[in-house]
């Protein structure tokens, strides 16, 4: 479809704007506040027999979250209460990262600036890293993933027609401070419309990727790649990235996948919404295990269709999920179907 450089830029600025808001985050998606009534005030799940099951007792790591007020905090996962304030406010979603030695890593928003700083989940005093925005810290410590793109909310748009070039995944190394830059796209195929990076997850070999887009205009533009990061030179095409395809129903031509991020077996979790096109109509949301391939490995639950998936994580032993409906937060253990831990979330990921 023929898009306009004016109405994409002005397009963008609003997702931005949704994205850092503390209300709940539904724009682009369709719908907006709680499930009516007449709803279930709990997602329910599929019919897979690991979902009817009755997992074990046990008790899930603990949770850093973001609030709807811009403060860190880590919580107790059994009851869902704040525990220790890390930082008091301006943290932004959708995401914060925990490293293995402990390290909290976030987005803070200053001005048209957006920069990620390090805290010690045990609190103390916080480090700026880099500019840039959803940080994703790899499993074995070593390197930080995160986006490097403009601030699209009034006053901050830049004024280059050609906002592409402006999105990039960016790899730190933490030791040493190196850091490699992956645009979308070679500059051959630049389109000239921004591709949003939502979310940023690694894989359990600390070297694959999954990068979740963002729409621009509508609901078709949402999508999640895999990207090698010793191989790939973009972050949405070439040699070693690959496109996760949505199958199963309904409607996958029509259906998207909101975000996903990597499970430790290599399979994915995914936000899985139906259906794009203009204006967007969300008709469901079904959160999936499914395989890098897009195919179904099993229901987790069946979302609210008015609401807004966002901010998926799974613990390290992937015995624990979580994911944000709104600003609700739900979690999920050995993939039975989740249940409502506490209220006014951006972001959220297990310790």
């Amino acid at each position: 479809m023929s898009r306009s450089p004016v109405v994409s830029v002005l397009r963008s600025a609003v997702i931005a704007v949704a994205a850092m808001s503390t209300a709940v985050a539904v724009a682009a998606c369709g719908g907006g506040g709680k499930p009516s009534s007449a709803a279930s005030s709990q997602p329910s799940s599929g019919a897979s027999p690991s979902a009817a099951a009755s997992p074990a007792a046990a008790a899930p790591p603990g949770i850093v979250a973001v609030t709807s007020g811009g403060a860190l905090v880590t919580m107790n996962s059994s009851t869902g209460v704040v525990e220790q304030t890390l930082v008091p406010s301006g943290v932004t979603g959708d995401e914060v990262s925990v490293g293995p030695s402990g390290q909290v890593f976030f987005a803070v928003q200053n001005g048209c600036t957006s920069t990620i700083e390090e805290v010690p989940e045990g609190g103390g005093s916080a480090a700026v890293i880099a500019t840039g925005s959803v940080p994703a810290v790899s499993p074995d410590g070593s390197k930080l993933a995160y986006a490097s793109q403009p601030t699209l909310t009034v006053g901050c748009v830049p004024s280059t027609p050609d906002l592409t070039t402006l999105y990039q995944v960016k790899i730190r190394t933490l030791s040493s401070g190196a850091t490699i830059s992956l645009p979308p796209v070679p500059a051959s195929q630049d389109s000239g419309l921004p591709e949003p990076v939502f979310h940023l997850s690694w894989a359990a070999d600390s070297r694959h990727l999954a990068v979740s887009i963002g729409a621009v205009e509508d609901n078709e533009g949402y999508g999640v790649t895999l990207v090698d990061t010793a191989q790939a030179q973009y972050f949405l095409t070439g040699a070693g990235v690959v496109s996760v395809p949505v199958t199963g129903n309904p409607t996958p031509q029509q259906s998207y996948l909101r975000e996903g991020v990597y499970m430790p077996d290599g399979d994915l979790f995914v936000s899985r919404a139906c259906c794009g096109g203009i204006p967007p109509q969300n008709t469901s949301r079904l959160m999936w295990e499914v395989t890098t391939s897009g195919v179904l490995v099993h229901q987790v639950a069946i979302g609210f269709a008015n609401l807004d998936h966002t901010s998926l994580d799974v613990s390290p032993d992937g015995q624990w999920l979580l994911y944000l409906a709104g600003d609700d937060l739900y979690v999920s253990q050995g993939g039975a179907t989740p249940k409502e831990l506490t209220t006014g979330l951006i972001a959220a990921a297990w310790e």
